[in-house]
């Protein structure tokens, strides 16, 4: 697996240089996860994909956390720094826009495009966060006015309560985001394929 620019493993995919996807896999997951996922949602465009540098029992994911549901907050924070240094430089280096950068995030990489949203905005244009949980409190003065997001929450979801997603969404649309929030009462921690429907939809919108 190629390892530059930056030290994340990584899968990069390149396509449509306006429209590049930044795949953020869940525990256990690894760079290869969501590519299909990406083709199948966002046919033509670029996809960039680390793999999270944390292990957990031997599970790859993209920062510590104490407990299930009870997040390592220093360490997210300096994570989502370096995931948003290192893409930077992954869009100098494979020649894309950096302002069409889009995450589709699951579980907890959700939890650190959320987070990404929070600290550094200006690194993405967009978001689909799918099963996220609130991280930490929205910054004071947070400005994401006209940014699209996706929440997409369960109500049967073993690891993230509904109120956690809805209070993301809520969040996120105080400081201005264009929030769609989909809730599935009948929905787990998985993925539906109702999810994925309202996921490829809400890309394509971003293109009308």
């Amino acid at each position: 697996m190629p390892e530059a620019p930056g030290d994340f493993v990584h899968v990069f995919e390149s396509g449509d240089p306006e429209r590049t996807l930044l795949l953020l896999h869940g525990t256990g997951g690894n760079e290869n996860d969501l590519i299909s996922l990406g083709h199948q949602l966002a046919p033509g465009a670029g996809l960039l994909s680390p793999r999270g540098k944390v292990l957990e029992n031997g599970m790859p994911r993209f920062f510590r956390r104490l407990a299930v549901g009870q997040l390592d907050i220093p360490d997210l924070l300096a994570r989502t720094d370096e995931l948003a240094d290192w893409v930077s430089g992954a869009a100098t280096e494979y020649h894309f826009n950096p302002g069409g950068l889009v995450a589709l995030g699951l579980s907890n990489g959700a939890n650190i495009a959320a987070s990404l949203l929070f600290r550094r905005p200006e690194v993405l244009a967009g978001a689909a966060l799918l099963k996220p949980m609130l991280p930490y409190p929205a910054p004071e003065h947070l400005d994401l006015t006209g940014k699209p997001v996706l929440v997409v929450s369960g109500g049967h979801d073993q690891f993230v309560p509904a109120t956690e997603s809805e209070g993301l969404s809520e969040a996120l649309k105080a400081a201005g985001a264009k929030v769609r929030f989909r809730f599935d009462p009948s929905a787990g921690h998985a993925l539906t394929q109702g999810d994925l429907l309202e996921a490829r939809s809400w890309i394509g919108s971003l293109e009308s």
